[in-house]
Parts: C-alpha cells; structure tokens; sequence
C-alpha cells in the first residue's frame, strides 16, 4: 500500500543507509564532520523553506497623516463614563477583511526583500550541491566501479580466516593455547561461609575457540583473494582517475563554499520586522501608506546566523582536506609501517589510485590498510600455499610419486610447488631428492630424518636451509646437482658441504656479461673429487684453482662459447676424466701432456682440424678413452699409434676420408667409432685389431667389408648402414660373439644364410630392411624378425 502512494518503506530506507555506511572506510574524519554539517544545514534549510510555504505573510494597517477627532472624544468617554459592558477601542479605518488581505499581498511583493523571501530556498539548494559534490566520487562511473571493487576486497581480507591466522603467525603475543583458560571458577569473589558453593563445586574451564587449521573451502577463497588483489592492483595502478576526480570535487567545494559564505555573511543584518508600504492603491482603499509587519523576521535571522557558523565550520574542514591532499604525495603508499606489527616487509610500494584509496582508508582505520597487506605479500601468499601444499601432499601421496632412477635408487621428484611438504621428511627411504621450479624452497632441521639421502637436485629454485638441515647436509649429501639462471637461485650453503663428491652446475657464469652471479671460493669443498660446469666461460673461473689438486673429474660443456686459459688444467694433476664439449677448441691443449693420471679425454663438438699434437699424449700413460667427435678432422697423423693403451676412439662426424694404416697398430682398441665421414674403403690391417669388440661405420662411402674383418673374432657389436655395401661376405658366420649387426641403408639384396652361424644375435639383434631379410630360410626370418 505504502509502495502504491510512492512512500519509503522501511527495507529500502534500510538498504540506503546500508549502501552509505557501504563506502564508510573511504571517508576520513573531515569528510564525516562535513557530512554531519551538511545534515545539519539541510535541515536548517528546509526548516525555514518550510516556514517560509506554510506561514510567510505580512501583516499592513493604513496610516493616517490626523488622528481623528471622534476618536479622542470617544476616549473620553469610555475614560468618564462608566459601563457595564467592554467597548473595543482602535483606530477606525472603515477597511473589511478581503481588503486587508489584498493590501497584505501586494506589500508583500512589494517592500520585502528577496533574502526574506528566497534565501531558505537558496540556502537548500546550495546544501544540496555541497552534498551531491562531496560523494561525487562515489557515483561517477569512472570512479565508481573501482572504488566498489576495491571496498569488496577491502572487506573480504578484514573478514577472511587467513588474515587472522597470518596475524596470529607474526604476533609476538604467546600462542592461544598458551593463554589463560577462561573459566568460570576464575572469580573475583573469595570463598566464605556466605557462598559455600563456591568452595564445593569447580565449574570446567571453557576453553576460547582458535582456529588454527583453515578448511578446504577456506583456502581457495584465501588463494581465489589473491588473484583477484594482484589483478585489481595492476588494473588500479595503471590510472589516478580516483585521485584526480577527489581533487577536482575538493577544490569545487571550497570555492561553492566560498561563494555561498560571502554572500550569506552579506545578508547579516539586512532582515527587518518593520517596512512601510506603499501600493499605490489610493482609489480603491482611501488610503496610501501601509504600516507592514514581516512575522518571520527574526526567526530568518537566527536561522541565517546558523548556517553561517555552519558554513564556516564547514569552509574550515574544507580547506583541511585541501591542504592535506597537497601536503605529501598521495600517488604513493609504503607499507613499512605495517611491517613491525604483520612481519611481512616485502611489500613493493604502490601508487597511483591504488594508493590514494589506501592513503583514504588509513584516515578512517589504519587496521584495514594492516589486514590488507597480508594479501599483498609474498610472504604471505608463500605461507598459504605452504599451509594448502601440506594438506593436499600426505605421506602416502608422496609414497605414490617415489621411483627408482638408473641407478636403482629410490628418487623423489617434486616440481612446481609453493612450497616444500613436511611429509617428505617422513620418507625415509628417499635417496635422491629432486626440487624444480619450487617457488618458496626451504629445508629445516627435519630433513635429518631422510637417513638414505645422498643425492640433491636443484633446479631453478631458490633454497634456503637452517642451521639444523645445513648441518645434516653437510654429512650426507655426496652429490649435488643445480640449474640456476640467477644468483638467488645458486645457493650460498653449498661451499660449505665439506663431503660434497660431486658438483654439478648449470648456468650462466660468465663474468664478462653477467658480474652478479660467479663462483666464489671452493675451498670448504675438502671432499670434491667431480666437477661439471654447463655454461658460457670464457675462461677458467678462478675458484677452480682451490680444488685444482683434488679434483678427479672436470667436465665443461660450455655452449659454444670460447673457451680460454686452458693452460691452468696443468694444476690439475689428479684428473682422471676431462670433457671438453662445445669450447670452441682449436687444437688439442699442450697441458693435456702434464695430466698424467688422464684415463678419459672427451673434445666433441670444437673447432679442431689440426690433431697432429695427438704424440704429445704418449706420455699418458693411463690414457684409454679419446672421443675427438663432431670436429672438423679431415686427416689422422702418424702418432696416433703411440697411443698404445687406447682403448677406445670415437672420431665420427670428421672428414675423413680415409683409414691410415697405422691407426691398426693401436692393438688394444676394444671401440672404433668413425661413423658419418667420408670413408671409402676399410683397410686389410683391421685384422690386426684383435680385441675389437664394436665397429661403428655408419654413413660413410663403403662399398665392400673386407674379409680381414670377420677374422675379429671378439667383434660384437658391427654398425654399417647407410652405405653402399652391395653384398655382405659369407665369412660373416666366422664372428660367433655377434649380437648387433646394423646395414640398412645399403644396395643389399640378399643375404648369407651363414648369418645363422653368430649364435649370439637374437631377435632385433638384425637391422636390415624387410625386403633383404626374406632372402633368408624361414626358420632364419623367424629367428631374427
């Protein structure tokens, strides 16, 4: 019914008060004052615009130039002559009631100023401006919508369960648990014969509610809470609309405020009681000057002097917001402050509009600004995700996940995760621990339950240990392996693993682009005996020198990129193993010659051409593996065959174009691998390769396999395709080891059937096309097929 007369009801007046108190935390305490004053103003307004529409009028009496002289004889008589009965006694003006009220009308347009008639109406119209102005803001929709969104947020992190929690975290307060239990047996009133209750019956203690454990449903609101903060931050920053627009209405209301000051200050004192009138109406009333009384003078007065203090008052706040709005700049917000009480100051400032409306909501409570920065740290966000992480990844999770690696080990892989889980430190059985791409790795002092572990991986993540795990880790880890692309994530503990056996780096450590990230002194390194470095040096890095004597295996993969000062490998007469890959090596290092424990030597993938210093190597005398693999050699020299004990020779993917004779002299050679040369012929003297257990041939201009060759009897492995073999020999059958034998790619037709006759190829052990392979039996296809 109330709705059909276009009267409020009492739910929507309640969801417009609701709607106001809604953007309460934007308003500082000047802005409520005002608020209030302008309340009071429009009251005061409609107050008297009211009185001006129900009771405005003046009221007019003709004045006579003679006093008349019946008048002055009737006075006399009522003073003389007595009476029974009240005679009235006035001024007779012959004058009825319609006229009376006409000539009130037209005195009243005609002698009373415009202030007594128009100002209440004026001063209601300017209220209403000053207040559309100061929540202007608030509905320009360039402005709305962002400060409504930031509200909502502003309101989700004070109500959330992980902004109490983090506050409980960071609290130097004693745990809750810790606290006194509330009780109802606590009482200030002793115990005496009065209350023997008392004394008898103890009440149980209640003990407060703390929640200390979020839900499920609570944690993805708190993760969904800081997605939803990082991209209204980046959305908020970008602009200072809000800032700009606060300004703007400021500035605007001081000057209407201003405005409307000085010409109410002018109107003090100008509304009079009394006016005398003149209509002009002679002929129609007898008379020509009124005396008019105005009935709302005074009252108009008061009512002005009022909104006067008020407007003052109101210029004063005013001007206070102007002044602090210039004072600092407001385009930029610290959150330093908050950092002693929330323990999290790894906030990046932030400006724009963003921090303007933060600069707002500390005017109104600073606790606001404290709750929000919760969700604004990494920290913190680290330390959700860790409190979800341990929850989701249980022991029998993890179990789930462990492997075994090639070496048989139990392996446990965790990658892209916030955090560490405690439960991995349940998981005794682990030997090696892999963590990639962890955003907040951290290992404490339960780590000292993995008895098993040996082995760490660590790639692409920052790790920090405590005094307690570093100290475990110290004892048991022999081998660590890290990718690293910055120095955060080259972690500084490791000098300090005194029984660390092997080192493996990966990672930008040139010192002439990147002077951050180097490796510093590996002299706490006491038990390193194996090095390996993938990188882009253009030099030695002189930390190696402290372990030069000790090291064993030294393996630089350095991804094309010069590599210089070689000649300090002289100090490392303990090498065992050296690999060299993609160091854009020229020739063969002289300080290899010194190196005389070397029993590895691996150049793949330089620049060599020239090996003619290979003689240099005869004095090394454990020498036994040499891989010289994808270079430029186009020739072997004579000296080759001084290398004696040499064991294996990988030179595939050279120039070559020939197989000298003396390399056959190398008697103990068990591998020979020259696949992808330029080889034409295989020369009788392979005969003499009498340990040969693997040929590699493959890609090469060989049109024939000479007959010498099968008379390797221990030759086990043979790979010759993608040649131009028209035929393979019948002695094939004389190599009773072979297991593998690859000629696909050749102009084969057929095959001999003495294949039979190597008892150790099994099936897959053949690889031929399909079309060769049905020249043998049956019974030999099965075999092989």
């Amino acid at each position: 019914m109330l709705a059909r007369r276009g009267m409020i009801t009492v739910n929507e007046a309640a969801s417009l008060a609701e709607s106001q108190a809604h953007f309460k935390a934007l308003k500082p305490w000047w802005d409520v004052l005002m608020d209030y004053l302008l309340v009071l103003m429009l009251m005061a307004s409609f107050f008297s615009a009211t009185l001006l529409i129900i009771t405005d009028k003046v009221v007019c009496m003709p004045k006579t130039k003679e006093p008349d002289k019946y008048l002055s004889r009737e006075l006399n008589e009522a003073i003389f002559t007595p009476s029974l009965s009240p005679r009235q006694i006035g001024h007779l003006t012959n004058l009825d009631y319609q006229q009376y009220t006409y000539v009130s009308v037209v005195c009243y347009h005609k002698v009373v100023p415009w202030q007594s008639k128009y100002f209440p109406y004026m001063a209601l119209i300017n209220t209403l401006v000053l207040l559309v102005s100061s929540n202007f803001w608030f509905k320009y929709p360039k402005t709305s919508s962002k400060v409504e969104h930031f509200l909502s947020i502003l309101a989700k992190c004070f109500e959330s369960p992980w902004t109490t929690k983090a506050l409980e975290e960071t609290s130097d307060q004693p745990p809750p648990e810790n606290n006194r239990l509330k009780s109802s047996s606590t009482r200030s009133m002793d115990y005496s014969p009065k209350t023997p209750l008392l004394g008898e019956f103890r009440f149980p203690a209640i003990h407060a509610p703390v929640s200390t454990i979020l839900d499920k449903k609570e944690e993805e609101q708190a993760k969904a809470l800081f997605e939803k903060i990082r991209h209204f931050r980046c959305h908020a920053e970008n602009s200072d609309v809000v800032y700009k627009v606060y300004i703007c209405q400021t500035v605007f209301k001081v000057m209407t405020v201003l405005l409307v000051l000085g010409y109410a200050l002018s109107l003090i004192g100008s509304f009079s009681f009394q006016h005398t009138c003149k209509p002009g109406i002679q002929n129609l009333m007898g008379y020509s000057i009124f005396t008019c009384t105005h009935n709302l003078a005074f009252i108009l007065e008061k009512i002005l002097l009022t909104y006067v203090l008020f407007l003052c008052l109101y210029a004063f706040l005013s001007f206070y917001a102007l002044f602090w709005l210039f004072r600092s700049s407001l385009k930029t917000y610290s959150f330093q402050k908050h950092s002693d009480g929330t323990g999290f100051g790894d906030i990046p400032d932030v400006k724009n509009d963003f921090a303007f409306m933060l600069h707002m909501v500390d005017r109104y409570d600073s606790l606001y600004s404290k709750r929000f920065s919760i969700f604004l740290s990494a920290v913190s966000e680290g330390r959700l995700r860790e409190l979800a992480l341990n929850s989701e990844w249980s022991k029998d999770k993890l179990k789930d996940t462990i492997g075994r690696d090639a070496k048989g080990r139990y392996e446990l892989e965790l990658s892209m995760l916030p955090a560490v889980p405690r439960s991995v430190y349940e998981l005794n059985e682990v030997e090696v621990l892999k963590l990639e791409l962890i955003s907040s790795a951290t290992l404490i002092g339960a780590v000292s339950q993995l008895k098993s572990l040996s082995e760490l991986h660590i790639s692409h993540c920052s790790v920090k240990v405590d005094p307690d795990a570093l100290s475990f880790l110290q004892q048991s880890v022999k081998s660590l392996h890290v990718i690293f692309t910055d120095l955060e994530e080259l972690p500084s503990w490791m000098y300090s693993l005194k029984n660390l056996q092997e080192l493996y780096l990966s990672g930008n450590l040139d010192c002439s682009s990147n002077k951050t990230i180097r490796l510093q002194s590996l002299h706490g390194l006491r038990g390193l005996r194996s090095l390996s470095l993938t990188s882009n040096l253009s030099h030695i890095p002189s930390a190696l020198m402290d372990v030069a004597g000790q090291l064993s295996k030294l393996s630089i993969q350095n991804g094309d990129t010069e590599l210089g000062s070689l000649g300090q490998l002289r100090k490392m007469n303990r090498l065992v193993e050296l690999k060299l890959i993609h160091c854009k090596i020229s020739k063969i290092p002289s300080a290899l010659s010194g190196l005389t424990s070397l029993q590895y030597i691996d150049m793949t993938s330089n620049l060599i051409q020239n090996v003619d210093e290979l003689g240099t190597l005869q004095r090394l005398r454990s020498l036994t593996t040499l891989r010289l693999c994808h270079n430029a050699i186009s020739r072997l020299p004579p000296s080759i065959e001084l290398l004696r004990n040499l064991e294996e020779l990988s030179i595939s993917h050279n120039k070559l174009d020939n197989l000298p004779v003396f390399l056959f002299n190398m008697v103990k050679l068990r591998y020979l691998d020259v696949s992808y040369n330029l080889i034409r012929v295989i020369p009788p003297e392979v005969v003499h390769l009498t340990r040969l257990e693997t040929l590699a041939v493959t890609a090469n201009q060989i049109s024939y396999l000479p007959l010498e060759l099968f008379r390797c009897s221990r030759l086990r492995f043979l790979y010759a395709g993608s040649n131009k073999l028209s035929s393979i020999p019948s002695e094939i059958g004389q190599l009773p080891l072979l297991s593998s034998l690859d000629i696909t790619g050749n102009n084969l037709t057929t095959l001999p059937k003495e294949i039979c006759n190597c008892l150790q190829m099994k099936k897959g052990g053949l690889d031929v096309e399909e079309r060769v392979l049905v020249s043998l039996p049956e019974e030999l296809r099965v075999r092989y097929m």
